[in-house]
């Protein structure tokens, strides 16, 4: 409860803190010197206010204390990663080719990574997320990623046991929804991101929750027919959307068009908005955030606005907006801290 209250309002008094969590100010000062003896929090002085009588001690987060290893899994035939204050923020990055890999050899290689990652942070880790594309259970397993070709795969139980660490996988799509919420824009009353990637994929915050669904399977709106004489897509159905949206086919088509690159983008954005719609007017969402290479989701953002705009009542349409996430290309990796700062420290 404390951690929670410093990282969502900042550096606080202990009396401040005993008055925000209901607990006695004995308690308080018990826990901080618990987290003061961790190195999690660290005392900042006095505020340069004036107050009457003995000015309290103000206690904050130390977002260096300890370390997040993050991998994205969803960037065209490549692993990306990078290691991560408890704030988000970057400390160092790489990325290596997959090649194509697939199966028990793009698990070895994800394995390799992190290891790699963990061996060059400078501080002790607190844990290691991946994000991948695919059906994932709150426990890490996933059910289904066929462009990596993993069916049934205990993935988090098997990097545990390898880096003998904390390991928590997610959706790639529900992990960048958790960085915009817990580092960006929290958004009123409920969030929806989607993630431009491999695939297509969502992720829904309502009432600052994860909404996982049956099977683990909330958000996958990339397999949702939109044409059923479309292209075959990689779950074996014509037409779903991600076959309009996954970023290696859409730069295909964009390359192929030439000159008709905006119609290509026109359509896509349409059919976007055309499958957001009844979304959006269930949920009375306000806004729905794109994450993805900047060069397509701005564009079609402005498309998919107004195809909702077009296909909902007016009262739902009134404030409504499509925006791109605020935190950029490190969505991904920002929201897979915050997975590991929840399951950890109970952050969000």
């Amino acid at each position: 409860m404390l951690l929670q209250e410093l990282f969502a309002a900042g550096p606080a008094s202990r009396a401040d803190l005993a008055r925000s969590s209901g607990l006695t100010r004995v308690t308080v000062s018990d826990l901080v010197a618990e987290l003061l003896a961790e190195g999690l929090v660290e005392e900042l002085g006095t505020p340069t206010e004036s107050r009457v009588g003995k000015p309290p001690t103000m206690v904050g987060l130390v977002a260096d204390a300890k370390h997040v290893v993050a991998i994205d899994l969803s960037v065209d035939d490549q692993v990306a990663g990078a290691v991560l204050t408890l704030e988000g923020q970057v400390v160092l990055r790489d990325a290596r080719p997959r090649d194509g890999r697939t199966g028990a050899d793009a698990v070895a290689l994800v394995r390799e990574f992190a290891a790699d990652l963990i061996a060059r942070s400078s501080r002790p880790l607190l844990g290691v997320a991946v994000a991948t594309p695919g059906v994932v259970t709150p426990d890490g397993v996933v059910l289904d990623a066929p462009n990596l070709g993993w069916h049934d795969l205990h993935l988090a139980e098997d990097l545990a046991a390898a880096l003998d660490l904390p390991v928590y996988v997610a959706n790639d799509a529900n992990t960048a929804v958790m960085g915009e919420f817990v580092f960006g824009s929290r958004g009123e009353g409920g969030l929806l991101l989607l993630r431009l990637s491999t695939g297509l994929g969502a992720g829904l915050v309502i009432n600052g929750a994860l909404l996982h669904g049956q099977g683990g399977a909330a958000g996958e709106i990339g397999h949702v027919q939109v044409d059923p004489d479309g292209p075959l897509c990689g779950c074996g159905r014509p037409g779903c959307l991600e076959t309009y949206l996954a970023v290696p086919r859409l730069r295909r088509e964009l390359a192929a068009a030439g000159a008709g690159a905006d119609a290509v983008l026109a359509d896509a954005g349409a059919r976007l908005g055309q499958a957001l719609a009844s979304v959006v007017a269930t949920l009375n969402l306000g806004e729905v955030v794109l994450s993805g290479p900047a060069d397509l989701v701005e564009p079609l953002a402005r498309v998919a606005e107004q195809a909702v705009r077009d296909r909902v009542m007016p009262v739902s349409a009134q404030q409504f907006v499509v925006r791109t996430s605020s935190l950029g290309d490190d969505g991904v990796l920002a929201g897979a801290t915050g997975v590991v700062l929840a399951g950890e420290l109970g952050v969000s």
